[in-house]
This record gives C-alpha cells, sequence and structure tokens, in this order.
C-alpha cells in the first residue's frame, strides 16, 4: 500500500467534513475537581498501554486533511426498527478558512422545505442553521447539537461536528478488533461545560485504524458507561487519487433505528471562494458544481 493512499484513506469520515483539527493540549485524562460521571477505561491488551504514544496518535489522527474545496451530493437514508423507510436528499460544500475546516450543508425534507447549515471546526467550533422565510442566519447553541437535523433522523449537528475529537482530556486502551481489523480505541472525557450541558454524556469510544489512522467507529457512552449512540464507516470510494467514504451507519443503540449517510456524486479540487463558507452568505443560494463524478455501487 503506498504512502499516499494510506494519507488519503486515512481521511476516513473526516473527509466529508474535513475535521482538520488543532494537535494541540492532549493530556491523558485526570479527573477534574467536581466531576461525578467517568466511565473506567476498558483497557484491551495485557499491560496499560502507552499514554504519551496515544497521544502521539491522537495528533497524527488531528493533523490530517482534504486538500482544496470538494462538494458531495448525498442521501440521508432513514431506516427505522419499525416503520416505513424514506430518503432525504442533502448537498455538502467543504473547505478551510483561516480557523480551521467549514462545511456548508443543504437539506430539503419531503414538504420541499430547505434548510442549510454551516459548521465550523478548529479550536473555536460554531455553527449556524438558515430556513427558508429568515432573514439571517441563526446561530446554533451548545444545547441543541443533539437535535436531529431533519425530524426523526439519526443524524445530528454533534455527529457532524465531531466535537468530541477536540477534548484534550483521553484515555488509550490500546488495540482492539473492529470488523476484523486492529484499530487504536480511545476513551475521550467531555470538558466541563460540555458535561453540564449533557449530563447523560459521559464519554466517546473512538476506533482508529491502526495500517490507515482512519476513523472506523465511535460510540457514545451514557452515565453508565453503556453505548447509546455509535457511528461506522462503512464503504470507501475512489474519486480521481483521492478515497472518499462512501456510507457511514449512524444508529440508535436503543430504539435500533439508524440513519445512512450515502454519498453519491463528488466534485474534488474546486476554488469555492465568496460568501459560501460565512454566516452572513447561507441564506444565498449557491449553484451545484457542472461536473461531479457520480459514484456507482
Amino acid at each position: 500500500m503506498s504512502r499516499g493512499l494510506t494519507a488519503t484513506l486515512a481521511l476516513s469520515w473526516r473527509a466529508f467534513f474535513v475535521l482538520t483539527l488543532a494537535g494541540s493540549g492532549l493530556t491523558a485524562a485526570a479527573a477534574p475537581a467536581g466531576r461525578t460521571v467517568r466511565p473506567s477505561p476498558t483497557y484491551v491488551q495485557i499491560g496499560k498501554p502507552d499514554q504519551a504514544e496515544g497521544a502521539r496518535i491522537l495528533r497524527s489522527f488531528r493533523g490530517m486533511g482534504v486538500a482544496g474545496d470538494f462538494y458531495l451530493d448525498f442521501k440521508l437514508q432513514v431506516r427505522p426498527r419499525r416503520g416505513a423507510e424514506r430518503e432525504i436528499p442533502g448537498r455538502l460544500w467543504g473547505g478551510r478558512n483561516e480557523l480551521g475546516a467549514v462545511s456548508r450543508i443543504s437539506l430539503t425534507d419531503e414538504t420541499g422545505a430547505e434548510r442549510r447549515l454551516l459548521l465550523q471546526n478548529g479550536a473555536a467550533p460554531a455553527a449556524w442553521r438558515w430556513t427558508a422565510g429568515q432573514a439571517e442566519a441563526a446561530t446554533i447553541a451548545l444545547g441543541d447539537l443533539f437535535a436531529p437535523l431533519v425530524p426523526e433522523t439519526q443524524i445530528s449537528i454533534f455527529d457532524l461536528q465531531m466535537p468530541y475529537l477536540y477534548w484534550e482530556e483521553f484515555v488509550f486502551e490500546g488495540v482492539s478488533k473492529i470488523r476484523g481489523r486492529p484499530a487504536h480505541t480511545f476513551l475521550l472525557y467531555p470538558p466541563a461545560d460540555f458535561l453540564a450541558a449533557y449530563p447523560g454524556l459521559s464519554g466517546v469510544r473512538v476506533h482508529l485504524d491502526t495500517q490507515f489512522g482512519a476513523l472506523v467507529q465511535s460510540e457514545l457512552l451514557d452515565e453508565r458507561g453503556r453505548v447509546f449512540r455509535s457511528l461506522a464507516v462503512l464503504d470507501l470510494k475512489k474519486v480521481g487519487e483521492q478515497w472518499m467514504v462512501k456510507s457511514i451507519d449512524l444508529r440508535d443503540e436503543r430504539s435500533r433505528d439508524k440513519t445512512r449517510f450515502l454519498v453519491t456524486a463528488a466534485a474534488l479540487n474546486l476554488d469555492l471562494a465568496g460568501t459560501v463558507f460565512t454566516a452572513a452568505g447561507l441564506p444565498e443560494t449557491i449553484a451545484r458544481p457542472a461536473m461531479v463524478t457520480l459514484l456507482g455501487p
């Protein structure tokens, strides 16, 4: 496997949202004063893993990103355990600015109503939303990150931003097997403000493929350390010389309902200048690129 291919595969789910993260300030977890909720790590190998090595692996993962701007057509395939399935079409523009990675998302529900999102990642993440009829975009507060993008789907702002990848407290649990492949496994703990807003979220377990550094699975843990939501990367697809994630499942482990994020077309190496990635520009309609590559089965 070539080094270039390894690097592009390592983008994994972040290839959608260009989650190029700052690699500073990682520390092995020590319980801060006043915290009462903390799941214990589950070490998956003999002997306690090297936490300094775990910090190095996370820094490497955080330093990856997609070169240039890009565009995606996608579908949200809503698959409840009971009831009819449905599809919601969407579009995504991705890039970077001086603050870090940024993405703009457009979704159209069954009524034809469009809603748009702007997600800023980096050291100071932020999010905005706009719906038809609004004069300007509205800021999305911390307490609204788990609201579904569209009612009855299993995907939220939290799933798109993946703020847990920025959390500084962690435990490196070692190397585990995920769908038959070895993966570096981490347990990351929410900071105090996040824990105050979501006391039912005690941590997130993340699995990174040992060969490619790709995020292959993440699991949200409740106040008793049980998995209540999960994200799993299913398929990759090569577009030109770039490997992209083609499908991801987001699942509610309690209800067993899930939503599949399925990419159907992509355009890479774009130059998305102007107001595409600004809150002020979110009410403006952005044209789909003229040339896109369809992603078949």
